[in-house]
């Protein structure tokens, strides 16, 4: 499978979850490492009808050679956090309940003793796993030493409060796998905080 094929097919997929609601939303697949080269998602169109030629080839800084193309304006973060983590894929989506966890949670989202922390790549008991929140920024090198600042090896996530959450793995499927778990934790979380 092509990255475009690849990225397509999760944007479908993601979007028939209500998570990449009318163009909202991006992925990236590392291409090269040595320099970075990443497939992102084009910008302006709805991600749950993207054609696999829908992607375009970008620097770690978010920059591209297409005259045609227009990469995602979050571009440069993918890369950064691809850099930066060493993941080869990077998801952004726009799910509720990592928001609304941000709003509630702006220094950052606890979680433990949850079974399904352990789809996130942690111990589902005696683990504290602590999902770093930024404020939302318009401009990618603001938000990208953000996420440098606060990162952890161990915690693949990142929320932009008032925006949504960025995921990352070895590969799309880790990724997804990691999105799909993380958004049910912060479900449980906020939906339990209400008592």
């Amino acid at each position: 499978m092509t990255p475009g094929e690849a990225l397509a097919a999760e944007c479908a997929r993601y979007t028939a979850m209500g998570w990449m609601r009318g163009t909202s939303g991006n992925l990236s697949v590392v291409v090269d490492r040595d320099p970075l080269r990443l497939a992102v998602t084009v910008s302006g169109k709805d991600k749950g009808e993207l054609a696999p030629d829908d992607v375009v080839l970008v620097d770690a800084e978010g920059n591209t050679d297409d005259p045609v193309r227009v990469p995602s304006a979050e571009a440069a973060l993918h890369g950064r956090i691809a850099a930066v983590s060493g993941a080869g894929a990077v998801v952004h989506v726009h799910a509720l309940a990592p928001v609304v966890a941000a709003e509630h949670w702006p220094g950052g989202v606890e979680l433990r003793d949850l079974e399904m922390l352990k789809g996130f790549g942690r111990y589902a008991h005696d683990d504290v796993v602590v999902v770093p929140v930024v404020p939302n920024n318009q401009d990618m090198k603001v938000l990208g030493d953000a996420f440098e600042e606060g990162f952890r090896p161990d915690v693949p996530a990142l929320l932009v409060a008032r925006h949504g959450v960025y995921v990352w793995g070895d590969d799309l499927y880790q990724a997804r796998h990691r999105l799909e778990c993380l958004e049910w934790l912060l479900r449980f979380k906020v939906e339990t905080s209400r008592r």
